[in-house]
Parts: C-alpha cells; structure tokens; sequence
C-alpha cells in the first residue's frame, strides 16, 4: 500500500511515551462512545455465531467475503419471525479463486448487486485477495482502514499458520489488524510496550502471549495473575498460554523484544 496511507496516524501508533495503546471495544456493543473508526470486515471460510456476526457487521462499514466465506454467510442467515435475515447482511465484495463458492450463493448475492470477483493469482490466498482489494480503497479514500478477520484461528492447521503469519507481515505495513472467532481475538504485538485495555465484560478471563515467528523474545507485563519479568519465551522453552487476566485491572502491560501473537478469550454472547 502506498506510503502515504501507511503513515496515518490511527490508535495503534505509539504514543510520546512509547508506549502502544490497544482497545477492542468494538467487541462491546453496549460500549459508549467508541471512536469513529472506519473498519473493514472479512469473513473467512469458517463456522461463527449470528450473535457475533451483528456485532462485528454493526462496527464495520465495509464487508467482504473470501470466497467460500460468502457460504458461510449464506447458509448462517435464514429467514425467520424476523423476516429475511440475509438481506440485512449484504456484503459490498466477494472474492478469492472461487473454488470453495457455491452456485446457489453466488446467484443469490449476484441477484443483490454484489461483485463477485475471480482472482487467479495463486501467489496470493483469499484472504490476501481481499486485503488487497480493502488497500486500493483505502488510496482511493486517503485513509487507513483498521481490519478485521472473521474466522481464520481455526479448522484446517495450514490456513491458521498463514493467517499466524500473514499477520506478522502486515505489522510492517498497517495499524490494526484483528482476528475474532466465537472464542477469541487476536492480533500481533510488534516489538515494543504495549497497553491494552481490558472490558471484563466482553474479555477473559484466560489469554496468552504466543512466540510465533521469532526463535525467542524477552516478555515483560503486569496486570495478569502470573506476570513475567524479562522472561525469555520460545517455542523451545517457555510459552505463556492459559494465563489469566485480574477482573480489577483495567489495563494489562506487555513489552516484548520481538513481536508475538497476543490472544485473548471472548466471553460467550448474551
């Protein structure tokens, strides 16, 4: 993406004390003035809940589907005493190789007016099609949209690691990336202090800091229940998972030496 758009400030720059401010609060939908931020929402391949699905549409102002993720979607919305769910979650873009889109889905969002596009780059997967798409919108708009991905931290182990490192990529070239599940957020923690406010209402209690694509970083945080101090992490020695956050800090701090994956539990929907 160009420069220009990469340069622009958004919530996760480092403020002057070098310290970097994180806040999911968009997972609250209760949650009283939340920024106005533009996000953009990509729907995975993957199983999610009805209950998140509202919750992460209502926060985003562009919605994309990865190719069988428009499947997903499809078969999620049916009508009920509601009326017809589906035509209340119409995507502005399907894309990917198509290989995984049925013909029953792509009939029913063609009929609606929505593109759907075949890339056959296989240099790049679904989701990179998509991110690309969202990064000439945001050159042709002059601002950085924060992202986040429905799906991709689970089913099949390959397509997790690539999201795993797909995102430790795009930490070079953007702000917020997110990854949400029924389960979990996610995202990449670049090397650094980090601040991250906690809503217990919506987060934990359990979380962990993930050493993915570093041989090892030194892991300093407070706020949690077991906290490090200048703690060597790896794969081939201590990884911090199934920690905990306390219901009385608002805050939890982590500074690392290298980037990792910080991951934090979802509280289930009411």
């Amino acid at each position: 993406m160009g420069t220009s758009i990469s340069k622009l400030l958004h919530s996760q720059n480092p403020t002057s004390s070098g310290v970097t401010d994180w806040d999911v609060a968009f997972l609250n939908p209760s949650t009283v003035g939340v920024p106005d931020i533009k996000r953009g929402l990509i729907i995975l391949n993957q199983p999610f809940s009805l209950k998140l699905l509202e919750i992460l549409w209502t926060t985003c102002s562009w919605h994309c589907c990865a190719d069988g993720g428009a499947n997903r979607l499809f078969d999620l919305l049916k009508e009920d005493e509601q009326g017809d769910l589906r035509s209340q979650y119409i995507p502005e873009l399907i894309k990917g190789d198509l290989d995984s889109l049925r013909a029953d889905v792509r009939e029913y969002y063609s009929a609606k007016g929505v593109p759907v596009i075949r890339d056959q780059d296989q240099d790049s997967t679904d989701l990179m099609k998509c991110v690309h798409t969202l990064q000439k919108k945001e050159e042709a708009e002059g601002q950085e949209y924060e992202i986040i991905i429905l799906g991709g931290l689970g089913g099949r182990l390959d397509q997790t690691v690539h999201t795993l490192s797909y995102l430790y990529k795009l930490r070079r070239m953007r702000g917020n990336v997110f990854v949400v599940t029924d389960d979990n957020v996610s995202w990449v923690l670049d090397k650094g202090k980090h601040r991250i406010r906690i809503d217990h209402d919506t987060l934990g209690p359990t979380c962990g800091l993930l050493p993915v694509g570093v041989d090892s970083t030194l892991l300093t945080t407070t706020g949690l229940r077991w906290n490090l101090d200048a703690v060597e992490s790896s794969f081939d020695g201590l990884v911090s998972t199934s920690n905990h956050l306390l219901p009385e800090e608002p805050f939890i701090t982590i500074q690392t030496s290298r980037p990792i994956w910080w991951c934090v539990e979802l509280r289930q929907h009411g």
